[in-house]
């Protein structure tokens, strides 16, 4: 008998136990709330220390004077972000476009003096990985059926700056040829053929379509996503 009540006593501790264990548990969380999240938990300065950097490479530097030298008269920006320029559609999810390829950067990016997007020069290795290939094939998808001009420069076989005039500005390279033809033989003042340049008011339309989307433009538009709340700091 004694033998019977001792295993019944165990049988219900092993029963019991958890069964309290869980409970305690349960009311201990409804007191201090559910535990934060992970993403949520980390310092952005703390758990990630920052170091500066440079912005562009070696290479990028050099391609970026090439231009500047070739395009006096232009902008010339470096590492820009495709949603920094290009607008989509809104029907289908903004996140899921950014993470695909608007995140992705143009290496340098050319425009006129009113900020308007002439062509976009992409700086390629010469060992490039399938991965990386990928991405670049897709931003260039992305680049010419918005009506961008891609040109694509092999890092080491940079072009001249005059050849970067005879790509872009073809017109003002044969004014400043004729121009040269007609010049008298034997010297005197050659008058200067200007390069391609934006007029003051001229491109400067206030046209809200054609303004950069600000950063929160999109923060609305995925639903739950949105209502995601931010990291700590």
């Amino acid at each position: 008998m004694e033998t019977v009540m001792i295993w019944a006593l165990l049988a219900l501790l092993a029963i019991g136990a958890p069964t309290l264990m869980w409970w305690k548990g349960k009311r201990l969380h409804r007191q201090r709330g559910p535990a934060p999240r992970v993403s949520e938990a980390r310092d952005t300065v703390a758990d990630w220390p920052p170091t500066l950097t440079r912005v562009l490479s070696s290479t990028e530097r050099q391609a970026y004077e090439t231009l500047r030298k070739a395009l006096p008269n232009h902008m010339v920006l470096a590492q820009v972000p495709l949603a920094r320029f290009i607008r989509v559609p809104t029907r289908y999810s903004y996140g899921e476009w950014l993470s695909r390829v608007g995140q992705l950067s143009a290496d340098l990016l050319i425009c006129d003096r009113s900020s308007e997007v002439l062509a976009v020069v992409e700086i390629r290795p010469a060992q490039e990985s399938e991965r990386s290939r990928q991405r670049h094939q897709r931003m260039t998808r992305v680049l010419k059926a918005a009506g961008v001009r891609v040109l694509v420069w092999a890092e080491g076989e940079l072009p001249t700056p005059q050849s970067v005039r005879e790509t872009l500005l073809p017109r003002e390279v044969a004014a400043e040829r004729a121009a040269q033809a007609r010049a008298p033989v034997g010297g005197g003042p050659l008058t200067t053929i200007p390069t391609a340049e934006v007029r003051e008011g001229e491109g400067q339309i206030d046209d809200a379509s054609r303004e950069p989307p600000p950063t929160t433009w999109y923060s609305d538009l995925d639903g739950p996503q949105a209502e995601k709340k931010p990291p700590r700091n």
